[in-house]
């Protein structure tokens, strides 16, 4: 048996988070590449790509740079201080740019104007017609918002805002002084930034980006000036809050402080165009304090996440995928309310196979319900006009206790969460803010109802956030159950989050960040014992993110012990797999496809007793030491043969799946002589199928109101 001392102590046999999650960058960007795939479908991937590397480099790069800055020098699971860690980030990144714009200009704008939509590079190449009406474009509407700002000595270097779009130029006085002067103005995000020309031809649309008709126009702004060079520039800023919940009087007050302190926090990362003028670029790393290896040289227009608003251009379907509705849940089909189903037995919800209505209906019958006391909830992240909000508010409006856990540390969604909560509040429900050092991430809901048996508590449990909008587009499960065990376990959650003292024991649920981690590893450590003795042992766990030392270290000891492990881990893997002596039976997989692959499924063996379970944690320090997280069985037969059936199809697929080498890169597998398996296409089918079977048991008239509205005619 290998030592798993050893293994855990070195960091050959760890991948950096950071290169892992770069890693994991390129495989979105394959698909913008991918020329099987539906173009504007590709110029999706190609925005996600731009948007991810701007959140990893407001937290991520963020945080190695504040190490830095505090002379922080410990080495990380893979045995590289900060300081390295940003030097291999700077190198790998610089990289992923270049293909990322080889992928737009050699790829992409040579394939939209094959189909009509031509995007003008510069505004240069625009005609007479043409630059006649993106001269009136600009009188009519772009100039009355714009504010021109000269930097002299009474005007100093303006602050530029986080992610802004900004114009910077030289101007030179037309008295004809030598002296050359900076000024700047920020491109406004109020207004569209991508502008559609007038047609020449039938079919063919020509856009051009409104830094473009700016610029154009830029001597306009600055009338006593001749604009020597010009050229667009954006500013990426620290965005990682740092809040002292122990201090902070008011934890609402606070983050709302910290929220507009990170428009303005370090420049970390300076994007240009790769032809502006050298002297504009060096005022600008001057005055933005930003150092050379932070500066991106464009070869083409900064921002790419500007196509995801073309992708919602109309009279281009035809190149885009078939949009997929989400179906019935065919347990629900059936005139009866919610509770009455879910006492039938416990309903599993595959999102966004399934629709999430259920979840919704759940709490607004709750809501409505003359026999329900008491609905609690967590709350993570919740769409910009959620349902479920509004029927928290009518629950309480209709004399129910109502008590939710508002997370006001959801990155990115904070300010989002801080609204909600104080409507809520307003409404009357009790609003709770969580545990100190802690996130809520577990996704739970408890409705207590009186019926004529007694008090029946209802429990949702999920892997995703109660988001209806990304409920479409992530992929996760539910469990709808009124399981008395589950539902004492879901009492005991809110009561701990609310102040209660945690219970000694739990029923069925396990929670982090006490009991999850321990449980975790007995049972990796349990499997290897199995197959140690020769009975029959295998994991397979599926996942966001793996990069527990631990948990790895776990692994390791048992794979060389013999078991077979199957890991599907869509974003960052700190995991060597594959590995001879290390990881011989670990394989990892990675998905990305049209839906993104959110769940967390953890099955064992166990010797032919089988445990599954979901939940809301990944395999990360932060989820199992530092946030309020619910994993929970699976324990109804035929939902568990249900779950195995997608984990296999998922490790089936040969379309969208990428594999781990010994290396650290991933791979597309080998599809020589095998035919074509996409699982999340295959959901599909199956859950249109599963509709199908259900409405035959229906007569035609009964069966329409089952039907989603796109498919009744």
């Amino acid at each position: 048996m290998t030592d798993v001392n050893e293994i855990y102590h070195n960091p050959e046999n760890y991948v950096n988070r950071e290169i892992s999650w770069i890693e994991f960058d390129y495989r979105v960007l394959s698909e913008a590449r991918d020329k099987s795939i539906p173009l504007f479908e590709r110029l999706k991937f190609l925005s996600i790509t731009a948007s991810n590397l701007d959140e990893f480099y407001m937290v991520r790069v963020a945080s190695l740079k504040d190490m830095v800055h505090a002379k922080y020098t410990k080495p990380d699971i893979a045995g590289l201080k900060p300081s390295e860690q940003l030097e291999k980030i700077g190198e790998k990144t610089h990289e992923l740019v270049s293909v990322q714009y080889s992928t737009y200009n050699r790829s992409i704008l040579p394939a939209l104007k094959q189909n009509g939509l031509h995007m003008i590079s510069t505004h240069e190449d625009l005609n007479r017609e043409e630059g006649a009406f993106a001269d009136e474009y600009f009188k009519r509407n772009i100039y009355p918002v714009l504010t021109p700002m000269a930097v002299d000595s009474s005007r100093p270097f303006p602050l530029i805002r986080n992610k802004s779009l900004n114009i910077a130029a030289l101007l030179q006085k037309k008295s004809g002084e030598d002296e050359l002067e900076f000024a700047m103005v920020q491109v406004p995000s109020v207004l569209p930034r991508i502008v559609k020309l007038p047609e020449e031809k039938k079919g063919e649309q020509k856009v051009i980006l409104l830094e473009q008709i700016i610029e154009r126009n830029m001597e306009a702004l600055f009338l006593n000036y001749n604009v020597i060079a010009a050229g667009p520039f954006r500013v990426m800023r620290n965005a990682d809050l740092t809040i002292d919940e122990e201090e902070a009087v008011d934890l609402l007050e606070e983050i709302q402080k910290q929220l507009k302190k990170r428009q303005w926090g370090e420049a970390i990362r300076l994007e240009v165009e790769d032809k502006t003028d050298k002297r504009l670029l060096k005022i600008l790393k001057r005055e933005l304090d930003i150092s050379s290896e932070d500066i991106f040289l464009i070869s083409g227009p900064l921002d790419l996440t500007f196509l995801m608003k073309m992708y919602q251009f109309c009279g281009f379907d035809h190149l885009k995928a078939l949009p997929f509705v989400p179906q019935q849940v065919p347990a629900l089909m059936n005139e009866d309310d919610i509770f009455t189903n879910i006492r039938k037995g416990d309903i599993l919800l595959h999102h966004p196979y399934e629709t999430f209505d259920p979840v919704v209906n759940f709490v607004k019958e709750a809501a409505k319900d003359p026999e329900v006391l008491a609905i609690k909830q967590t709350l993570y992240r919740v769409s910009g006009n959620s349902p479920i909000i509004a029927a928290l508010a009518e629950a309480a409006d209709n004399r129910k206790q109502v008590s939710v856990l508002v997370e006001l540390k959801a990155r990115f969604d904070e300010e989002n969460n801080i609204n909600w909560a104080k409507k809520l509040e307003k409404a009357g429900c009790h609003v709770i803010y969580g545990l100190v050092g802690l996130k809520t991430h577990s996704k739970i809901t408890l409705v207590v109802r009186r019926e004529e048996d007694g008090i029946r508590r209802y429990v949702h449990l999920g892997t995703g956030n109660y988001n209806d909008s990304t409920a479409k587009l992530y992929t996760d499960f539910g469990l709808m159950t009124c399981n008395p065990q589950i539902g004492e376990d879901a009492t005991a959650v809110f009561n701990m989050l609310s102040g209660y003292s945690e219970p000694l024991q739990w029923n069925k649920l396990v929670v982090a960040p006490i009991w999850l981690r321990p449980r975790f590893l007995k049972m990796i450590r349990r499997e290897g014992k199995h197959a140690a003795a020769g009975k029959p042992a295998h994991i397979i766990a599926k996942m966001n993110s793996l990069c527990d030392k631990e948990i790895i270290a776990a692994l390791y000891e048992a794979s060389c012990m013999g078991v077979k492990i199957e890991l599907i881990v869509r974003g960052i893997c700190c995991l060597k797999a594959c590995v001879t002596g290390l990881s011989d039976n670990i394989s990892v997989h990675s998905i990305v496809g049209n839906f993104l692959e959110h769940s967390r499924i953890f099955y064992f063996e166990n010797d032919g007793g089988q445990e599954l379970y979901l939940g809301s944690a990944d395999w990360m320090p932060r989820n199992l030491d530092k946030r309020v997280e619910v994993m929970f069985p699976i324990e109804e037969e035929t939902l568990k043969d249900r779950i195995l059936s997608i984990l296999k199809t998922q490790l089936e697929d040969n379309v969208k799946s990428h594999i781990l080498n010994p290396d650290g890169t991933y791979e597309k597998p080998d599809r020589r002589g095998r035919m074509k398996r996409n699982s999340q296409e295959e959901f599909c089918a199956a859950a249109v199928e599963a509709v199908s079977e259900e409405l035959k048991k229906w007569s035609p008239n009964t069966s329409r109101i089952f039907l989603p509205v796109e498919n009744r005619n």
